[in-house]
């Protein structure tokens, strides 16, 4: 199959990690923001992760380059604008982008500044090119309750004009779920979705409790639900479903070979699963290069690819309307 062809939907995509290299050494040369190098070849070796990481912790030190140069309203909207443009060059049809604005206040700008400035990006995009997309705030778990809580207020403004979701992301560590049930509870109660990063390393008890505790109806990622049975069974049995990013897991060693990844067995199995490509810089990689690696690596046919297809548009955070269309794109 021609995946680039192909229509696609993508749920699972950091803004921080999907910069163009050429983008970020433009800002750094206008804003004298130094970099350790300025040549791309160069620079990419800083921004993309090896698929030998030894952890995740070791791949999300990939992101304080970027960051550095998304501290402005301009840079942001530009920042945001070229990835749906990207993902819209490989036939994207819908994409949700996600990103902590916490991170984004270094120089500044106010919470309320930032969710703005990359809603706008999306919006310039969708103008131009056929995609559709939505954002989902996230709370970093290496912050304050009191951060989580900020980020849920300031963005509560946004949405039905953008803002879908609110995710917790970063570092994993087991039982993090407990510490975050109010600021998500405040969360669902203004109306947003939620989806939480969890069981990406070998801690599948935490997507046990992203679901009991905070209400997660997406999980990213969800891995390790193969070593937790009451996880593997509630995720199941309520339909919650998997963002899975093949590459990324591979080199943050939550698989150590694309043919020990569970996602196919999970999809056998009737649980939900979809492809995504997490970050498109930091793992080098595109939604074609997912969906091929997925597919050759485990020989699944046209109608599994439909499957998750709309399995991809359900699970969306996307309006019914925006669904509706969406299927009728895919046979």
């Amino acid at each position: 199959m021609n995946f680039s062809a192909l229509p696609k939907i993508e749920l699972h995509c950091h803004l921080d990690g999907s910069l163009r290299p050429k983008t970020i050494i433009d800002i750094a040369k206008r804003e004298g923001i130094r970099l350790p190098s300025i040549e791309i070849d160069e620079l990419e070796k800083e921004l993309i992760a090896p698929l030998e990481c030894e952890s995740l912790d070791e791949y999300l030190k990939r992101f304080a380059i970027p960051n550095s140069v998304m501290q402005s309203k301009e840079n942001l909207r530009r920042i945001a604008f070229e990835l749906f443009e990207d993902a819209a060059q490989e036939n994207v049809k819908y994409m949700e982008v996600r990103f902590a604005p916490l991170l984004h206040v270094a120089k500044g700008l106010r919470v309320e500044e930032v969710i703005e400035s990359v809603i706008d990006g999306m919006k310039d995009a969708e103008a131009k090119f056929d995609i559709k997309g939505n954002i989902i705030l996230s709370c970093m778990r290496t912050m304050s309750i009191k951060g989580a809580f900020e980020v849920v207020e300031k963005g509560k403004e946004f949405l039905g004009k953008g803002v879908v979701a609110i995710d917790l992301c970063a570092s994993e560590e087991e039982g993090f779920c407990g510490h975050f049930v109010e600021p998500i509870g405040l969360a669902r109660d203004y109306g947003y979705h939620v989806t939480i990063h969890a069981g990406e390393t070998g801690v599948g008890k935490n997507v046990l409790e992203a679901v009991e505790l905070l209400g997660a109806e997406r999980i990213g990622h969800g891995v390790f639900i193969k070593d937790c049975t009451e996880a593997y069974e509630i995720v199941k049995e309520k339909q919650v479903v998997l963002e899975m990013c093949p590459t990324s897991n591979v080199q943050t060693k939550a698989v150590n070979h694309f043919n020990e990844h569970p996602i196919y067995q999970f999809h056998q199995d009737g649980i939900k699963v979809t492809v995504n490509t997490d970050n498109r810089t930091v793992s080098d990689t595109t939604m074609a290069k997912e969906c091929t690696i997925v597919f050759n690596e485990f020989s699944l046919s046209e109608e599994d690819y439909r499957q998750i297809y709309l399995t991809s548009v359900e699970a969306s955070f996307a309006d019914r309307e925006t669904k509706e269309k969406l299927k009728k794109f895919i046979n």
